[in-house]
């Protein structure tokens, strides 16, 4: 049995995803909290009903550029996408990435993956991919492997930035 903070954790959790998320993961976090509702005992329900905990409302995140839930089944599945890329001034570029995580961040969200046109791990925010194809070719190796590897590239310490790797 969940207690009364396993509760109220696993309900702010899944209203942060609500007012964060791509409509697929958002529509997953209200029916969770509903779930979560019939299934506690009685005396825990006010959690869930009038959460004295809460998450601010999702800002005003920018139009998705490509298709997010299957975003997140190609990173299941190991596969590779074609990305039409905008940059932060605005040039096109193509590239071929091996889609590791989906990052919610709250503004924006961001495509981390294995870029083939720059031999390294890169972000890419979703609202500036222009076009997405979704190739049904498979990248080398397990997904949890190369994230693994992406993980194991991030600064060890606060502070220290991506450069002194």
């Amino acid at each position: 049995m969940l207690t009364s903070d396993e509760v109220e954790a696993a309900v702010l959790g899944a209203q942060w995803v609500e007012g964060h998320a791509d409509a697929g993961l958002a529509r997953a976090a209200r029916d969770l909290i509903a779930k979560i509702a019939v299934t506690v005992p009685e005396h825990l329900r006010p959690l869930i009903l009038d959460a004295g905990a809460r998450t601010a409302p999702g800002w005003k995140i920018p139009p998705d550029g490509l298709d997010v839930a299957q975003a997140r089944a190609w990173i299941r599945s190991g596969r590779k996408i074609a990305l039409v890329y905008r940059d932060h001034e605005d040039r096109r570029t193509e590239r071929v990435v091996w889609p590791i995580v989906i990052g919610y961040l709250d503004a924006v969200r961001t495509l981390i993956g294995w870029c083939e046109l720059r031999d390294d791990f890169r972000n890419f925010r979703i609202d500036r991919v222009a076009d997405a194809t979704f190739l049904d070719e498979r990248f080398p190796g397990r997904p949890a492997a190369l994230r693994a590897r992406w993980l194991a590239s991030l600064p060890k310490q606060k502070g220290e930035s991506s450069d002194n790797r």
